[in-house]
C-alpha cells in the first residue's frame, strides 16, 4: 500500500503539482496546491503545452521552440509567467494562472515522447529542488482501460502517467471531478476507483473548500476550462445529468464531483490504465500517437486534427478545392 499524501508531505518540502491532461487541467491543480501549502510545504503548479482547440487551433502540444517568454529548465520543461505565449500570440492557461497567482507556473512539452518527458522532468525537478510530484487529472479518464465507449482523450494523461512512475521523487495521482470530462460514466469511474482501492492504491480524498472556491472563482472566468468549472458547480449543490462539450457529451454531477481523490500512480499504471505501459519507450509524440492507433484507443490528437480539417474545409468557398 502506498503512503498517504499527508505522510509524503511530512517527508517533503517542495511539491510540483502538474495538470496532466493539458487544456485547463492546471486549474484543477489549485485545490491540491492550496492543501499542500496548508500542510506546510511550498508548491509550484503547472500543466502541458497542449491547449485544447477552443484556445489553440493548432493540433497537439506546442514545442518549447514555439513558445516565447519562457524560462527553460530542460529540453521539455520551462517556467511560464503572465506573458508566456506561443509564437502565434496564444496565451497558455498556465499564463493566466501565473497572472492570477502572481507566481511562475510550469509548462511541460510532450513532443519528445515519454522518454523526453521523463528526462526533462527529472532535470527540472533537480534544478528546482522539488521532492514531491503530484499529477492531477480533471475528470478521470486517466483511470480508463482504453476500451470504454465514451473515452476520447487518453494520449496526454497516459503519457504523463507513464512519465510519473519513472521520476526520481515520490509521486501521487490526484483526480478532481468524477467524470466531469464526460468520458468515463459515473459507474465506470467508481468501478475503477474501487479496483484501485482493492489493490491498496486509494490514498485519501479532499473536497473543495470555501477558500478553494474563492481562488477558482477568480481563475475560471479568465480561462476556457469546463471540467474544473463543473467541479465548482458541484461544490455549490448542482447535481444530475449535465450536457457538456457543446452538447456532444453528458456527465453526471454529484457531490463526489467536488472532490479530489488521491491515488497511487503505480497501481493505476500497473493495474488500471491499459495504455501507459506501452507508451514508456516512446521518444516522440507521433510514436506515442502510433501506439494508441495500434491499440485502437481514441486520442485527442486524432480528434483535433480531424476537427481542424473539418473547420478549415467548411471555411472554403462553395465548390472550391485546395
Amino acid at each position: 500500500m502506498g503512503k498517504s499524501l499527508e505522510v509524503l508531505v511530512k517527508e517533503s518540502s517542495y511539491a510540483l503539482v502538474l495538470g496532466i491532461g493539458g487544456g485547463g487541467d492546471v486549474v484543477g491543480t489549485l485545490p491540491t496546491s492550496r492543501y499542500l501549502r496548508l500542510l506546510g510545504i511550498r508548491t509550484l503548479v503547472g500543466g502541458l503545452t497542449w491547449e485544447r482547440y477552443v484556445n489553440d487551433p493548432e493540433p497537439g502540444p506546442r514545442k518549447m521552440e514555439e513558445i516565447v517568454e519562457i524560462k527553460r529548465l530542460s529540453a521539455t520543461v520551462g517556467l511560464a509567467n503572465a506573458r508566456t505565449r506561443t509564437t502565434k500570440e496564444i496565451r497558455f492557461t498556465e499564463s493566466v494562472v501565473a497572472e492570477v497567482l502572481g507566481e511562475e507556473t510550469v509548462l511541460v512539452d510532450l513532443n519528445r515522447g515519454v522518454q523526453g518527458a521523463i528526462d526533462g522532468l527529472n532535470e527540472a525537478i533537480e534544478q528546482l529542488g522539488v521532492d514531491l510530484f503530484v499529477g492531477v487529472d480533471v475528470g478521470g479518464d486517466v483511470l480508463a482501460k482504453g476500451s470504454e465507449v465514451g473515452v476520447h482523450s487518453m494520449l496526454a494523461d497516459s503519457m504523463v502517467l507513464a512519465s510519473m512512475v519513472n521520476l526520481k521523487v515520490p509521486v501521487v495521482l490526484g483526480v478532481l471531478g468524477c467524470g466531469t470530462d464526460g468520458e468515463l460514466s459515473f459507474e465506470q469511474f467508481n468501478q475503477q476507483v474501487a479496483r484501485i482501492a482493492g489493490y491498496g492504491g486509494f490514498l485519501g480524498a479532499r473536497g473543495l473548500t470555501p477558500d478553494d472556491l474563492k481562488v477558482l472563482d477568480e481563475v475560471i472566468p479568465k480561462t476556457k476550462t469546463e471540467s474544473s468549472a463543473l467541479a465548482v458547480k458541484a461544490a455549490r449543490g448542482l447535481q444530475g445529468e449535465i450536457e457538456i462539450r457543446e452538447g456532444r457529451r453528458k456527465t453526471m454531477l454529484t457531490p463526489m464531483s467536488a472532490m479530489t481523490l488521491y491515488l497511487d500512480p503505480r497501481v493505476v499504471f500497473d493495474r488500471i490504465n491499459g495504455v501507459a505501459k506501452e507508451l514508456v519507450p516512446t521518444r516522440s509524440l507521433e510514436e506515442a500517437q502510433g501506439v494508441l492507433e495500434r491499440l485502437g484507443v481514441p486520442s485527442e490528437l486524432t480528434y483535433e486534427r480531424k476537427y481542424v480539417w473539418k473547420r478549415r474545409a467548411s471555411d472554403r468557398p462553395s465548390g472550391g478545392k485546395k
